[in-house]
């Protein structure tokens, strides 16, 4: 069953949901472009956000708690995605001027001229399981803002999270069209997405589904936002402090059980810096705690589901087998749950099919290198370009001049990036196009109109 939520620790199934009928499917297509017809006023829509970001607080227990049932992630970290959700609900609320107009300078026949920010209609969120409250905030918070309706389609093995974000909104003012969740399969949502009532589309998943999507959206000429996978490189030039900094890599690539899109993948290291590196990195995986993500103490949960593990699995295995080194884990641990050993792969080359891939789970790659200019090109052999991290503690210039020629949407500097709401995420290649949460979030389904009138 398409909507099947099955805790990943256990194998137990949580709860089986129903596909949406046809009948379904056209009642949400008809009241979203009621809800855009006779959405409220934008002080009421910002006392509905209000209302749902306090939703989310008063209840982060009880949503990390499903999370962690639903997809495997470690309570600490669930509560920790649900006040960053809270924050972009107030955020966005609290910048209502993030609509106002902007006066144009021009000077055709003494007229005056402004750009309106008005919206478009309905839009369609398909969204993925690994962060499952937070990718919806990304879209809803600043489209309800503008006021387009928004339709999600969740990942279906987190029917329970998205059940509850329904009910928030729901408990608002909202009208009953302007946040709406559908069970739907993929051919419904492509039905939906060529609808006329529908003007556009955002997805957050793999290339694959991107590469769908954005075939439908393209013949029925539908806005789209994509936000695709990553296999964003950490580089390491120099450090004051190789254990602060092996701290910050495990982080970086075990969070989510490695199950994020940015993710630290790809670690490049000078070559003087290699094999202590390598060392540590190893000594940091395998003091990792692992256990149902409901544990106290737990460092790393199960991976999403059976299937995820095996293919992680696999993807290892491939790359031993065209010559790599599996320095340590990368392997299921015995038992119920889907788990798998963090792990480390050396000596990976680009003749291998793993190089141009991402390894969504918790395996780093590392690969040496003698020099920025070196660093630069293995980090843009990449299908990808979502982030990127530059460390470099001796020459600050030569971070920025490495920075600078990286082929990526988000960079960080000394530091493992952040999601904030106030900075807008996205890539470039493969890992998509347009941007969500910063002020640019609200001009990705904006109609940018101009007005242009006697002065």
């Amino acid at each position: 069953m398409a909507y099947r939520s099955v805790d990943p620790a256990t194998g137990e199934v949580l709860a089986d949901h129903a596909e949406a009928t046809e009948a379904e499917i056209e009642a949400a297509l008809a009241a979203a472009a009621e809800a855009h017809a006779s959405m409220p006023p934008l002080e009421e829509r910002i006392a509905a956000m209000r209302s749902i970001a306090a939703a989310f607080r008063e209840r982060e227990v009880e949503l990390a708690t499903t999370i962690a049932r639903e997809m495997g992630k470690p309570l600490p970290q669930g509560i920790g995605e649900v006040r960053l959700v809270a924050s972009i609900w107030d955020w966005y609320a609290d910048r209502p001027e993030l609509l106002a107009d902007r006066e144009l300078q021009t000077d055709w026949r003494g007229r005056a001229a402004r750009v309106e920010l008005r919206p478009t209609g309905p839009i369609v969120g398909v969204m993925p399981w690994n962060f499952p409250y937070y990718q919806v905030a990304r879209l809803a918070a600043p489209n309800l803002l503008l006021g387009n309706p928004v339709i999600i389609k969740h990942a279906g093995s987190c029917t329970g999270a998205a059940l509850a974000m329904q009910a928030m909104a729901d408990a608002t003012d909202l009208p009953a069209g302007a946040y709406q969740t559908v069970l739907a399969s993929n051919a419904q949502i492509a039905t939906m997405i060529a609808d006329p009532r529908i003007q556009g589309v955002s997805l957050t998943g793999s290339e694959r589904a991107g590469a769908a999507v954005a075939e439908v959206a393209g013949r029925s000429l539908t806005r789209c936002v994509l936000e695709l996978g990553g296999s964003d490189p950490f580089i390491v030039l120099s450090t004051d402090d190789l254990d602060r900094l092996v701290e910050t890599a495990i982080a970086a690539r075990t969070r989510n059980c490695g199950q994020a899109c940015t993710s630290a993948k790809r670690f490049i290291v000078h070559e003087s810096l290699h094999d202590a590196f390598v060392e540590r990195l190893a000594e940091g995986m395998r003091a990792l705690r692992i256990g149902s993500p409901l544990d106290e103490g737990v460092d790393l949960g199960p991976m999403s589901s059976e299937a995820a593990a095996a293919d992680l699995v696999t993807q290892v295995a491939s790359a031993v087998a065209e010559g790599a080194t599996l320095v340590t884990g990368g392997i299921r641990i015995p038992g119920a749950g889907a788990f798998v050993e963090p792990g480390i792969l050396t000596g990976v080359t680009p003749a291998m099919r793993v190089w141009h891939e991402e390894l969504f789970g918790p395996v780093a790659m590392v690969v040496p290198v003698a020099d920025a200019e070196e660093a630069v090109r293995v980090a843009n052999d990449s299908p990808f370009g979502l982030g990127a991290n530059v460390f470099d503690d001796a020459d600050p210039a030569r971070a920025e001049w490495v920075a600078e020629r990286l082929e990526a949407g988000m960079v960080s500097i000394g530091a493992f990036g952040v999601s904030r709401p106030e900075l807008p995420f996205g890539g470039v290649k493969r890992s998509g196009f347009g941007r969500e949460l910063g002020p640019d979030a609200v001009l990705e389904f904006a109609n940018r109109r101009l007005v242009t009138q006697p002065a």
